[in-house]
């Protein structure tokens, strides 16, 4: 692997990124009216639901939808104010150099990580499973131009592998193989693990404050960082009774509902909650320059001093110093216990912290006192600062001797102190790792293909998840979804319900009169609170060519990458489709506007910001949708070279040059002796690779059910255990693409075939027919037939003449029986 531009695998290093090519049928598209807006719009809107009745043809809305033990000793004890733990995206641990990892301190960054956007180097990798050989391959996933394709007979001797053999190999697989994908495992971290059924217990009228960081499992800078942010919650595991270390994962479903209620947009968040706090809030936000361990740790320490006495942590002891004259005092005060006086400078925080260290012990105090006069400390035998008096509980008294005036020599010596011994606090249990995780089954795959399931799960992500942080969308933000639900609508290759969703979204966007949304409205549509027949996206999250070696590897960062090329190349492959949404005819529509959805709604800030920056030197030189495809190629290389070695690289699919030699040969050239990219192969071969025909939708079709529409997950059965090697097991934690409930049957043709969800037709034996389907088709995408509205046109009309007869007959009927009763005045 040469040393500037190594070969071999995908997902990473100095070279580009590609897109897919298909061709969907087109679509007409119909505004589509949503009976179930006028409530969630009039929230914000400066409409009434009458006007917006009268506006939008919208009707009433229907409810809205619900959505470490310690560290070991000896690493507590050499804690002190100068552990440096870098912040995320300025110094990687490991930076890869040819074959070889080392720590490598890189100084600030200046291009951090969209590896955030990563993990999917344009592909998935050998379907072998996290051990599989082709191992420096991982992320690739296309059709390799002149390499040959497994030989059948090997698959299937795959396939006859004897159970056992199975079975070891997913034991082999370790915690990847199954389980959520956290960061942080309660009774292993000494940072406690919140969800969403008790972080609002946790911190509400807590008698500790509480410091939370809201992340996401699939972030890189949060997988970066995580090192920093278990290392801090060890070093103040002895504060935990007047503040503790929290985290929350975002990215886990679950948790999408609470995320939204405390209003997090971007990861890592990281809120201080007060103690003794009786209203919801959604905490204070973390405003120290820099996430260092000592930087945290010392806002900690401010946090709680700023405190009232009124709802001060009763366990926290004060943090103020003592005025100089007290000192002498406490020689006749100490009551038998050990005084520890720590003389320091202004600006120390040694002394609070050794303060908080000591807090879970017994028969010891801690004093400090600041900027004492000379002759006071000379008397006292302290020459230098920080120093520390101490008196004993028989009433002597001295300087205490450590090797280093740090923090952590302190601390030490005053536990190790004879009698000093930790208190029995009553703290509240944590809650333990659950004793029997579900087992998720390796999903076999091809890295030669792309998978619906990877598309349709990172929709689901984005719709559901990410965008859903956002509760009221207006101006620039409301203006970035708008166009990125049009090129979805317009290029998205997937299948027809999935696209219908999308298009029907995007004509209800365009409709709208309003330039302020709540969300909540967005998402009835998406989850068919409607019950519009024929619309659908998956409720659950299945990985096929995106899923990692551990479960907060790749996933939703690799979807988004495989999203992006493959609206580049469908971009480049039918430009008549943007026709008609003023993005036409410009050669950086699709990349502009996936530059604002990166900048304004993907999660891991430092990610965007790395991205926008790339961008902004960059895509300008774009003038044609040929190079619209080779930017991103390039840019998502460039990405994945930076994040080589860092702690979100996933070690069986390694961030390395794509396509690979082995995919596609050609793409390769040597000038010479200096590796080189043929730009117009890479460009053949990206095209195929993500065209519509590359498209399948294994594992998608052997989905589990869901409620109708595909709305949000309802429960259900977690699939566990192993899949038979035989036969393919039903994955049950993702949802069936299969037509929901409200769905009419497929269509049968005169000559036996069958019409399928993706709108291509299937003979009887299940074989493709490529042909266009005469059958007919939802009318207004609503679901109806045309039978459906000649039957409402006649119904209509009847309506009409018999209001009409009544209209008359009463009328008539009215002037007889005034002429009937008339009587003339006398």
């Amino acid at each position: 692997m040469s040393p500037t531009i190594p070969l071999g695998g995908c997902d990473g290093l100095l070279l580009p990124l590609a897109p897919p090519i298909w061709q969907p049928e087109e679509q007409t598209l119909i505004p589509t009216q949503n009976p179930l807006m006028a409530t969630r719009l009039s929230e914000l809107g400066p409409l009434s639901t009458v006007q917006l009745r009268a506006r939008t043809g919208v009707g009433d809305a229907a409810p809205q939808r619900g959505p470490d033990r310690d560290a070991p000793e000896a690493k507590l004890r050499a804690a002190d104010a100068h552990v440096q733990a870098g912040p995320v995206g300025s110094e990687f641990p490991a930076r890869r150099r040819g074959g070889d990892a080392r720590t490598s301190d890189t100084g600030p960054s200046r291009s951090l990580n969209p590896g955030t956007l990563q993990g999917a180097g344009p592909g998935a990798r050998s379907g072998a499973g996290p051990g599989a050989r082709g191992a420096r391959d991982a992320g690739c996933q296309g059709e390799s131009l002149g390499a040959p394709a497994p030989a059948p007979a090997a698959a299937a001797r795959a396939r006859r592998l004897p159970p056992l053999l199975v079975l070891l190999a997913a034991a082999a697989a370790g915690p990847g193989a199954g389980g959520a994908a956290r960061l942080y495992r309660a009774g292993e971290d000494a940072v406690w693990v919140l969800d969403s059924g008790s972080v609002r217990g946790a911190t509400a009228n807590s008698s500790a404050a509480w410091l939370v960081q809201f992340y996401s499992s699939w972030c890189g800078h949060c997988i970066g960082y995580a090192p920093t942010w278990r290392a801090l919650a060890g070093d103040v595991r002895d504060w935990s009774a007047a503040i503790r270390v929290a985290a929350l994962d975002c990215g886990e479903e679950e948790n999408y509902e609470v995320c939204r209620a405390y209003d997090i947009h971007f990861y890592p968040t990281f809120r201080y909650f007060k103690a003794f706090t009786k209203d919801f809030t959604t905490g204070e936000n973390f405003k120290g320059p820099d996430r260092e361990l000592q930087t945290v740790r010392r806002t900690m320490v401010d946090f709680l001093q700023n405190h009232t006495d009124g709802d001060r942590p009763p366990a926290c002891p004060p943090l103020d110093p003592i005025p100089p004259s007290d000192v002498l005092s406490l020689v006749d005060t100490h009551g038998g216990r050990y005084v520890a006086i720590l003389f320091e400078s202004h600006g120390s925080y040694v002394g609070r912290e050794v303060i908080l260290d000591l807090l879970p012990y017994e028969n010891i105090v801690v004093k400090r006192v600041l900027n004492a006069e000379k002759g006071f400390l000379g008397r006292l035998g302290v020459s230098s600062l920080p120093s520390c008096y101490l008196i004993y509980p028989n009433g002597t008294r001295g300087l205490m001797n450590v090797g280093k005036p740090l923090r952590s020599f302190f601390s030490s010596y005053l536990k190790s102190l004879p009698d000093v011994r930790k208190k029995l606090l009553s703290l509240p249990e944590k809650p333990n790792e659950d004793k029997n995780p579900e087992v998720v089954v390796w999903r076999e795959f091809d890295r030669l293909k792309l998978y619906t399931a990877d598309l349709e799960s990172g929709l689901h992500h984005l719709l559901r998840g990410e965008l859903a942080a956002h509760k009221a969308l207006a101006g620039a933000e409301l203006r970035t979804l708008k166009d990125f639900v049009t090129i979805l609508a317009r290029l998205f290759p997937g299948r027809a319900p999935v696209r219908k969703l999308l298009e029907t979204l995007q004509e209800w966007l365009a409709s709208l009169p309003l330039d302020r949304i709540p969300y909540n409205a967005v998402l009835d549509l998406v989850n068919n609170k409607m019950r519009i027949s024929g619309i659908f996206l998956t409720n659950h999250i299945t990985w096929v060519g995106c899923q990692g070696s551990r479960p907060e590897l790749r996933g939703y960062t690799c979807s988004l990458w495989q999203l992006f090329h493959t609206l580049t190349v469908e971009a480049g492959a039918r430009p008549e489709a943007l026709d008609g949404t003023g993005l036409e005819d410009d050669p950086q529509a699709v990349l502009q506007t996936i530059r604002r959805y990166v900048r304004t709604f993907f999660g891991c800030r430092a990610c965007s910001e790395h991205f926008e920056a790339v961008a902004k030197e960059s895509v300008g030189a774009v003038k044609t949708t040929d190079r619209a495809i080779l930017w991103l190629w390039e840019t998502h290389n460039l990405v994945n070279s930076r994040l080589a070695g860092h702690l979100s690289e996933d070690p069986k699919f390694p961030k390395v040059p794509w396509p690979t030699p082995d995919l596609c040969p050609a793409c390769h050239e040597e000038v010479k002796g200096v590796h080189s990219w043929n730009e117009g192969q890479v460009l053949l071969f990206l095209k195929q690779h993500y065209s519509g025909d590359n498209l399948v939708d294994t594992y998608a079709a052997d989905l589990g059910d869901t409620s109708e529409g595909g709305g949000p997950h309802q429960g259900g059965e977690q699939e566990k255990g192993l899949a038979s090697p035989g036969k393919p097991r039903r994955d049950q934690r993702a949802e069936s693409l299969r037509p929901p409930s409200g769905l009419p049957p497929r269509p049968r043709l005169a000559d036996g075939s069958q019409l399928g969800l993706d709108g291509r037709l299937r003979s009887v034996s299940g074989a493709e027919v490529h042909r266009e389907a005469e059958v007919a088709v939802p009318f207004l995408g609503m679901g109806f037939s045309g039978l459906d509205m000649s039957l409402c046109v006649v119904l209509y009309v009847a309506s009409s003449m018999f209001l009409m007869v009544m209209y008359f007959f009463f009328r008539v009927r009215s002037k007889r029986w005034k002429v009937r009763h008339h009587r003339p005045s006398v």
